[in-house]
Parts: C-alpha cells; sequence; structure tokens
C-alpha cells in the first residue's frame, strides 16, 4: 500500500511517500481501506514531535479517517497514528458507523474537529443560550464548526477570529455576528466593541499575544478555553487577576474526551446528528494526494487554507 513514512523529526520534508505492507489485523482489530484522512494543524506538530503526546520512529502520521471495511461499513476513527495510507487496522471497538446521509468528504471534515468544538463548547465551555462566545482560527476546520455550533446552541453573538477578507467573509456567512482580524494589535480592544461590552466564552488557539488580549475580553464569570497554541508562545496568568475577576482559563485536549466513551459517544452523535440534519457543514478547503502532503503541511502551517484539508489515498 502506499503511505506516508517519517523516519526522522523535522519539517514537511521528512514526509516520504512509500510503499508498505498492507497491514495484518491482530485480534479485536478490523482492516479498513481509507477513502478520506483528515489533515489537522496537530499534525504538523506531530512530524516534529512537538505534540502533546510524545512520537515514535518510524511514524505514518494521521490521526482520523473516513473509510470502508472489508464487510462493507462506511467508518470514522480517531487513532494515535497511520492514516495517511491506503490502509489502516484498528480495534473494531475505535470505529463510528456514518449515516447514509453524511457523504465521505464530510464525515472526515465533522470528525475530529467537530467533536472538538463541541466538546469545548458543551463539555468544558458550558456555553448557556444567550452568552457571547469569540472563536478564534474561525475559518479554520474546529472554528468554523464552532461558530455554527455555537449558533445552533443559541449564543447571543457570536464573534470570529480570522485574518484576510476572504477568511473573514466566510465566517460571517456561516452565521457569525461579526468578525475581528486575528492579526490586529487592539484585538482585545476591537473584539469588545464588536460584542458590545465583555464577553463569556473564548476559544483561544493561538497563544502569546492573542490569548493575553482575549483575557482581558472576559467578564465576571468569564471562560477562556484554550483549544491550541499555533503561535507556541506559551502564557502565564496571575491567579489573583482569575480571583479579582471570578475568571476561568481551561484547557481542551480531545484525546482526554475519547478516554470517557460516554462522554465521546454523546458528543459525535450530536455532531454527526446535526450534519445529518443540515444544521452543520464542515467547510472542506480541499482534497489532495499522498503525494502532495508536503505542500499541504507546509500551506496549514503558514496558515494559507480556509476550512478543512483532506487527503485521498487514490490520489
Amino acid at each position: 500500500m502506499k503511505a506516508i513514512l517519517i523516519e526522522e523529526f523535522g519539517g514537511p520534508e521528512v514526509m516520504n511517500l512509500v510503499d508498505l505492507p498492507d497491514p495484518v489485523p491482530a485480534d479485536g482489530e478490523t482492516l479498513v481501506t481509507i477513502t478520506r484522512t483528515g489533515v489537522n494543524f496537530s499534525d504538523t506538530h506531530i512530524t516534529n514531535d512537538h505534540y502533546v503526546a510524545r512520537q515514535q520512529l518510524p511514524l505514518v502520521p494521521g490521526i482520523e479517517f473516513v473509510g470502508v471495511t472489508e464487510d462493507g461499513r462506511r467508518v470514522a476513527a480517531v487513532v494515535p497514528n497511520g492514516a495517511y495510507a491506503e490502509k489502516i487496522a484498528v480495534p473494531e471497538s475505535s470505529l463510528v458507523a456514518i449515516p447514509d446521509a453524511i457523504d465521505d468528504e464530510q464525515a472526515a471534515g465533522i470528525m475530529i474537529q467537530g467533536v472538538t468544538a463541541d466538546g469545548v463548547l458543551t463539555v468544558t465551555g458550558h456555553l448557556t443560550p444567550g452568552e457571547t462566545v469569540v472563536v478564534g482560527a474561525a475559518a479554520g476546520g474546529t472554528g468554523s464548526l464552532a461558530v455554527q455550533l455555537a449558533r445552533s446552541m443559541g449564543a447571543g453573538k457570536v464573534i470570529g477570529l480570522a485574518s484576510g477578507e476572504e477568511k473573514q467573509q466566510l465566517v460571517l456567512d456561516l452565521g457569525a455576528d461579526a468578525v475581528v482580524d486575528s492579526r490586529s494589535e487592539n484585538l482585545g480592544a476591537e473584539v469588545t466593541e464588536a460584542a458590545g461590552g465583555p464577553v463569556d466564552l473564548v476559544l483561544e488557539m493561538a497563544g502569546g499575544n492573542s490569548f493575553d488580549q482575549l483575557l482581558g475580553t472576559l467578564g465576571p464569570f468569564g471562560r477562556m478555553i484554550v483549544v491550541g497554541i499555533a503561535t507556541r508562545e506559551q502564557n502565564e496568568v496571575r491567579t489573583g487577576k482569575l480571583l479579582k475577576n471570578s475568571l476561568s482559563v481551561s484547557g481542551f485536549w480531545l484525546m482526554h474526551l475519547l478516554a470517557r466513551p460516554a462522554l465521546a459517544r454523546d458528543s459525535i452523535d450530536r455532531v454527526f446528528g446535526a450534519t445529518a440534519r443540515g444544521e452543520l457543514k464542515a467547510v472542506v478547503g480541499g482534497t489532495y494526494g499522498l503525494s502532495e502532503a508536503r505542500q499541504v503541511h507546509r500551506d496549514i502551517a503558514g496558515r494559507k487554507t480556509v476550512g478543512k484539508l483532506l487527503l485521498d489515498p487514490k490520489r
């Protein structure tokens, strides 16, 4: 089978398209022919071993896929690695059935990032109707779904952060009440102005100066959820600031949600159900072949992309 193999950590240049033996399922595993693989910003951290979970070489990257089992079932799964390939063997218990109303591209577009957006808003963010939500990287895979979900959950106002006219218009088209340039030097002030006052919930994905400015937009009992650190700039928070303003700062990593099957199943059911009903739609920014994986990583790391990027292993 064709697969992307990494034998040393580094940037996109360490990803090589190779031929590997077909995987042989162990007891309790199922062989799946992959039809679409989701590309995530976190994949760019995995290739250089800067991800939350440490990696082992040699490595076939890719943590989510959609495919078909040998008995004809359409399934999706989140895995530790191995999805940048034509085939994969995974535990049967990890597989999620895809509703007939959802095609492969939509299923691949919502699996990780849809469940992440849902988990951040419901499990960690405790969004309630009428609250004001700020969504970082709102034109990206997770952000674009979070904008739609927040609106469907009854948010009073949804403020999206995005750079460039194309991305900003997309965020508005998805249902945001306002969009603020994520590169603004006065990010906090512009968010507060767009919201008409303090905000209740922030989905923070950049880190660094963005984190500091957005923390200042929260009103009493406001919550900031760290979903990513795209700049790789760590932040420190003074506990006195949290106490004085009744603020909460939390982190969210999808793997912890997936480790709790009941929570994960509820989230998956909500996301797949909303998609099947036409209430949620992944913005697919492009589908590429495995041979284009290096360029896809360069583009996503350089923030040149919109929506969810996918790989088609047959291309």
